[in-house]
Formats: C-alpha cells, sequence, structure tokens
C-alpha cells in the first residue's frame, strides 16, 4: 500500500478510531493507503508497536456483542527524538495527503521557547511548521489535516500557531502563503470511548498492543466537498459526518450526552450510585436520565429530529455498555462549571421556547446546589467553599458562577431544594 496519512500519536484511542476506520475503508474500497506513525513525544510505545510488525488486534464490545479486527494499517513508526532527520524525510514523499493526529487537549499549544534549530522543538505545532517548510521548500503540495484532539476548532487553532511559529522563526510571506492557501485544516468532532488494552482482565494474548472500545463511532468533519473522494469513509458505513457546520454536532455531543451525565451525577452520587452503568440498570435513575434527555434536552436542538432522536439513543445505549466502568465520581470534578457550560444552556432554552422551566433539568439544578454541601465534591475549593454554606438565592445570584444573575430561576430551583 502507498503511505498516504502520517500520523501524530501511537495511543489507544487513534488505533481504535482513525486507524480501524482506515483499516475499513482499504478493506472494502480501492483507497489502498498505510500510516506512518509519528511518535510526537520522546517517550511512547512505538518500540512495542514495531516490534509486532505494527500489527495489533482491534475489539469492539458492548450489547451488541464482541467483534475483534486485525489491523495492519500502519506501515512503520519514526521517532523524531530518536533520528530527526527521518522524520524530516516524510516531507519528501509526494503520496502523504493527509495528517491525522491526537496529541491530547494539551498538544495543539504555542511554546515560545521552540526555535527552529531544534532538533526537534518540543510541541506538535512547532514540529509540524518544520516539516511543513521542509515539504514547502521541496516543491511538493501541502496536505489535508485532520486532528482529533478534544479541543473546539482543532484545525483552526493548528494552523493559527503553525503560522505564528513561521512568522517567530522568519519563514517569509511566501511560505505563510503555501500554509494557507496549499494545505486544508479541517476542524474535527471525534467521539469514541476507547478502553485500550484490556488489564485488568485475563488476557489470552501476547498482543501488547491489543486494543478495545466501544462500538459507537462518530467523526464529524468540517472538511471540502471532495473528502470522501479522496477517502471513501461514505462507502463503508461508517459514522463519518462531512459539514460546513460542525458546532450543531458539537452543541448536540455537549447537550445530549455530556449534558446527560452531568444532569444524572450528583443526583446518583447522593442517592449512593458509583457508575453510570448502575443508574441504567436501576428504574428510578434511568427514568430521570430519559427525561431530561427525550423530554427536555432534545426539544431545544434543532438538527433534524431523526438524527438527534437516533444519537440520543446510542447515548443511553453506550451508557449500557457492560464493558465500560464509567465511575460517577471522576465526572463529577468541576460539576459546576460542567453545569454551566452542559446543562443550563439546556434549561435557557427549553424556557425561551417552552414558557416554562424543564421539571427534570430543574431538579437536576437543586441536586447538584445539594450535592456541593456534601464532602463528596471535587472542585476548585474557592467553589467548594462556597458553595456548601451558600443558600440557594445566593448560589444563583452570583454572576461568577454561572456568567449570569440565574436569581429568576429561585422559585423553580427552590421546589426541589432547601433553603
Amino acid at each position: 500500500m502507498k503511505e498516504k496519512v502520517i500520523q501524530f500519536g501511537e495511543g489507544g484511542f487513534l488505533r481504535g478510531f482513525a486507524d480501524w476506520m482506515l483499516q475499513i475503508v482499504n478493506e472494502n474500497t480501492d483507497f489502498d493507503g498505510s500510516v506512518v506513525v509519528v511518535q510526537p513525544i520522546k517517550n511512547g510505545m512505538c518500540d512495542v508497536l514495531s516490534a509486532q510488525d505494527c500489527k495489533y488486534t482491534h475489539i469492539c464490545r458492548g450489547i451488541e456483542g464482541v467483534i475483534e479486527k486485525k489491523i495492519d494499517v500502519i506501515s512503520r513508526c519514526v521517532k523524531p527524538y530518536d533520528n530527526f532527520g527521518e522524520y524530516l524525510s516524510l516531507a519528501k514523499n509526494a503520496d502523504f495527503r493527509f495528517i491525522i493526529s491526537n496529541t491530547t487537549e494539551s498538544g495543539i499549544c504555542y511554546v515560545p521557547e521552540d526555535k527552529p534549530s531544534d532538533t526537534p522543538p518540543s510541541s506538535f505545532p512547532a514540529k509540524v511548521t518544520l516539516l511543513l517548510k521542509e515539504r514547502y521548500d521541496i516543491g511538493l503540495p501541502g496536505f489535508v489535516f485532520l486532528p482529533c484532539e478534544l479541543i473546539d476548532k482543532n484545525g483552526s487553532k493548528l494552523k493559527e500557531i503553525i503560522l505564528k511559529y513561521a512568522s517567530d522563526w522568519n519563514f517569509g510571506d511566501d511560505f505563510k502563503s503555501w500554509v494557507e492557501n496549499d494545505n486544508i485544516f479541517c476542524n474535527t468532532l471525534v467521539d469514541r470511548i476507547n478502553t485500550g488494552y484490556p488489564k485488568d482482565e485475563v488476557v489470552e494474548s501476547d498482543d501488547k498492543m491489543l486494543n478495545t472500545s466501544e462500538y459507537f463511532h462518530l467523526w464529524v468533519i468540517e472538511g471540502y466537498n471532495g473528502l470522501f473522494s479522496e477517502i471513501p469513509f461514505d462507502k463503508c458505513s461508517l459514522n463519518v459526518i462531512l459539514t460546513d457546520n460542525l458546532e450543531m454536532y458539537r452543541t448536540r455531543k455537549v447537550r445530549i450526552l455530556n449534558g446527560a451525565h452531568t444532569s444524572l451525577v450528583p443526583y446518583a452520587l447522593l442517592s449512593g450510585f458509583d457508575t453510570v452503568k448502575s443508574c441504567i440498570d436501576d428504574k428510578v435513575m434511568s427514568e430521570h436520565i430519559r427525561k431530561c434527555v427525550f423530554d427536555e434536552i432534545v426539544p431545544t436542538l434543532d438538527l433534524p429530529e431523526d438524527e438527534l432522536l437516533f444519537y440520543a439513543n446510542s447515548v443511553l445505549e453506550r451508557f449500557a455498555n457492560p464493558y465500560i466502568k464509567h465511575y460517577l465520581s471522576g465526572i463529577a470534578l468541576n460539576s459546576v462549571s460542567k453545569f454551566k457550560v452542559r446543562v443550563l444552556p439546556s434549561i435557557k432554552e427549553y424556557i425561551k421556547r417552552f414558557g416554562k422551566a424543564p421539571e427534570n433539568l430543574m431538579f437536576s439544578f437543586a441536586k447538584l446546589i445539594e450535592f456541593y454541601r456534601t464532602d463528596m465534591t471535587n472542585d476548585d475549593e474557592s467553589i467548594t467553599k462556597f458553595m456548601k454554606t451558600a443558600s440557594v438565592s445566593e448560589i444563583l445570584g452570583n454572576a461568577a458562577l454561572w456568567d449570569e444573575d440565574l436569581s429568576y430561576l429561585e422559585k423553580e430551583v427552590l421546589k426541589y431544594a432547601d433553603k
């Protein structure tokens, strides 16, 4: 196969998401492309992967069953910290078209100390800037970037930082124009729970890169019209959406998936539950989640109803996955700020559209306040201290917490909360 993809990151997520998808594309179309993995940090897993000839097994597990797939889409690994010249030589291969990355949320960052003489510089964008400069100097076309980092407008942010390095390093206006016009930086949204190597289980395999995930997968790409003609995801029954407006899908995920978690967690922890799965298995908790999602969150969103209902049902199926232990205590971290971003917009939009407050989400708001009066919270000390002793009126009126005065919700919250 031709090497068509440069991938920054060898961790379980990309191997169980992008590489898994490209394997399926290769098996079902004439894409015929392989991936070269770049280890973006000094210490990683590329040596282990290379020792297995870059082959491994990925297992999807859920209420649907268990399916194994052999993955052989990766051709080789490159380690810039061991051989920077080999890394830069990737620029010389005209077959490379795509750059995929997952360098964590903190990976797309600007490090002012990075210099063009570093071999390599520390940040991911700085490494990419040097690769692009090498590509430009040779006279080859640019790349299509498909970053998978979980930050808003990840492609735009990556381009912004690359252009800043180009200015800092005096690479010239022609190079910056080439970065802008010969490269495509797609904003993307990724969604799949990857559970990695099943280390807490008895594994009858010598595959050290064995990888596991849920069945559900979603890749929303804010990209160009010809993307699917280059990588025919659409010919393989993969849940990849090409759109000119990613924000609607980001809002859907934040409001439904994350909003369901955040509207559930305080109530569930106060009731003695420990995992999301244990809540789904309980009639009262399950009914609370369903009412929040289907009766009060979905009606506030503007995507087609069938898309919203399909996604909402898939979320509840994911919550019921027996192979995923999603602890409520972990989701509870920084619950106030999460409630502000994930649930409060649904409450406000519901009031705007229907002229009344959503009963179940207001109940969740009351339970959030009650939760912060316990010792189970994990949040900024100043927030925890305030929430523990303040009245409902003081909490709702604290614009520093909510970016606005929520006193108008006091009557509705007090239906379910102590003063």
